[in-house]
């Protein structure tokens, strides 16, 4: 169980609630005992009035008075069970609580990397079905398991009491059954880790499926995905089966071995009786008592391992995450305010996934209030520069300087907030326009998130359709045409009114007038902030204080727009060809 220790932080902040339950559980169970000692004296009563020992009225009185006490003590019993999970199993759904909120904080502390070896669905799976079972074992698990603690330590001793060599023989059963419970509780836990491994799979699948529905809906592909499923949903139940076959074999043997102990019971108990060694067959009816009380005690042993091996494997896959540390670290915990500076000095990168160098020794400078343009072939590394700056990632070599000084000497917050980011693949949430737009400021009004709508030209589409701003988009903004969610991302980063700006390739779904018009327009927002805008059109630089073209990582050209224009190259060459194609 050492993988569940990580919860021990969550028991001792929830100690004084789970104290209290697992007093209550004792006193519930202490009640529970009241029965058999009662039914013996009812027993006795009966014999006694049959060998004409005490009176018919004598008789009446005392079988009512046990028969009112017996009815107390299950009512009583009843009332703290309820109390008893009132209490446990509230904790429980709080370390629940607690944990989902642990795993998603530290989700988004991971850098990028992380989400590129791991998949999504993996990631809901670990923070919902291998939650969950760890929650089974922070709550249900506990509390029959102190259920179980409880009657053993009161019955065994009470059993040995009242008739040592009749307990004994009915708790023989007990030594072969923990045996058995330590073999195939081995079992359950490798199974039960490939169970939850496969769950995750399962996720991931449906996850890609739903996200890429008319990717298979335009290449017909139903038959092949629902071929898949199948084969998944398959080996989903030989896993479970697998799993299901060791757990079926707990419950047969508790009752297989209480049966025995029952049968010890008679058989011992019956020859005491002739023998004089017990005095009343109340005896024999107690013991048959105490023991099917723990006919569900011992039963649930089996329920209980299952539990705490399942928990076990899911917390083991939590702590494989949550033991992973971000690549990306504040080393600064001072807010550092940023004034837009950006200086690369022979900034190398390399994909630490892929081994792809993205940018080899780049070098460029960036005053506060300049707009530099970056254009080049797709994958010449132009987004590397804007995910350096944001410090998505670390260089590999060279430095990066945001006003003079180095970008990890930064306060990481202080400096993405200081940023407004317009990326290539434009995200939006399952929400209204209005609140995507909100995103970038979350206290913004009406009026103001109307105003960056249309410096975004995107004011008459949101308007066109019948709920305006308050319309829901579908899953990353599917309701939307790819130029329509461009620039709602647009207006998203404006109304964060940010010291830099950072458009990667935003404005290549939109067509050239409506481009012309949306950087008309973001000229003007970002007269005294640092922009910088990825692109693949000329346009794009023709106002940019600089210009720089990249190749293969490295820079090609650098200058102003007429300073490129003015002499043989990539950028004069892409110049000609996107004005001919304009004039066309």
């Amino acid at each position: 169980m050492k993988e569940l220790r990580h919860l021990n932080k969550y028991f001792r902040k929830y100690r004084s609630k789970l104290l209290v339950g697992i007093l209550i559980t004792i006193i519930a169970r202490v009640f529970q005992l009241v029965m058999p000692s009662y039914v013996k004296n009812i027993i006795e009563v009966v014999e006694q009035y049959l060998a004409a020992e005490i009176t018919e009225a004598v008789a009446r009185q005392q079988l009512l008075w046990f028969i009112g006490v017996i009815i107390g003590a299950a009512l009583l019993s009843g009332f703290f069970t309820f109390l008893m999970r009132q209490t446990i199993i509230n904790v429980s759904r709080y370390i629940e609580y607690d944990l989902k909120n642990e795993v998603f904080d530290h989700y988004q502390r991971l850098s990028l990397n992380f989400y590129k070896a791991n998949r999504t669905g993996d990631l809901m799976n670990r923070i919902s079905e291998d939650v969950n079972q760890v929650r089974n074992y922070a709550g249900p698990a506990i509390m029959y398991g102190i259920q179980t603690l409880t009657l053993f330590a009161c019955l065994v001793p009470l059993m040995f009491i009242k008739a040592p060599t009749m307990a004994f023989y009915a708790l023989v059963p007990l030594p072969v059954l923990s045996v058995l419970i330590y073999w195939i509780s081995r079992i359950i836990h490798k199974r039960s880790t490939r169970v939850q491994a496969f769950l995750s799979d399962l996720s991931t699948f449906a996850q890609e499926t739903f996200s890429g529905i008319s990717v298979i809906k335009a290449y017909i592909m139903e038959p092949h995905i629902n071929g898949q499923a199948r084969a998944l949903s398959l080996e989903g139940r030989a896993k479970s089966m697998d799993l299901a076959r060791v757990n079926a074999w707990f419950y047969p043997m508790m009752i297989l071995l209480i049966g025995v102990s029952n049968v010890f019971v008679i058989y011992v108990g019956g020859k005491q009786y002739l023998s004089g060694a017990i005095d009343s067959i109340g005896t024999i009816a107690e013991f048959i008592l105490y023991v099917n009380m723990l006919t569900w005690p011992v039963a649930i042993v089996g329920w209980l391992t299952s539990v705490v091996q399942q928990a076990e494997a899911s917390q083991k896959r939590i702590n494989e995450f949550l033991q992973q540390q971000p690549e990306i670290q504040n080393l600064n915990p001072e807010p550092t305010p940023i004034k837009g500076k950006i200086t690369f000095d022979r900034v190398s990168f390399t994909y630490p996934d892929t081994g792809i160098e993205a940018l080899h020794e780049v070098s460029f400078e960036v005053e506060p209030g300049q707009t530099l343009t970056i254009l080049g072939k797709t994958g010449s590394g132009k987004s590397t520069i804007l995910d350096l700056i944001a410090r998505l990632y670390d260089v590999s070599s060279g430095e990066i300087r945001v006003d003079d000084r180095p970008v990890r000497e930064l306060n990481l917050k202080s400096l993405r907030e200081a940023i407004g980011a317009v990326p290539q693949d434009a995200f939006l949430f399952s929400d209204t326009i209005g609140n995507n737009i909100r995103f970038g400021k979350e206290e913004a009004g009406q009026d103001e998130i109307e105003a960056v709508a249309k410096m975004a030209v995107v004011h008459d589409n949101i308007t066109g359709f019948a709920k305006k701003y308050d319309t829901v988009l579908g899953e990353r903004g599917i309701t939307l045409s790819g130029g329509q969610k461009q620039r709602v991302s647009i207006a998203r980063a404006l109304l964060k009114d940010p010291v830099i700006y950072l458009f990667d390739d935003c404005l290549s779904a939109v067509d050239t007038e409506t481009e012309e018009a949306i950087l008309a327009n973001l000229k003007k927002a970002s007269r005294h902030k640092t922009t910088l805008i990825v692109s693949h059109r000329v346009s794009s630089a023709i106002h940019a204080d600089k210009v720089i073209v990249l190749d293969q990582g490295r820079v090609l050209q650098e200058g102003t727009h007429e300073e490129l224009l003015a002499r043989d190259g990539y950028y004069k060459e892409l110049y000609i060809n996107q004005l001919s194609g304009k004039e066309i």
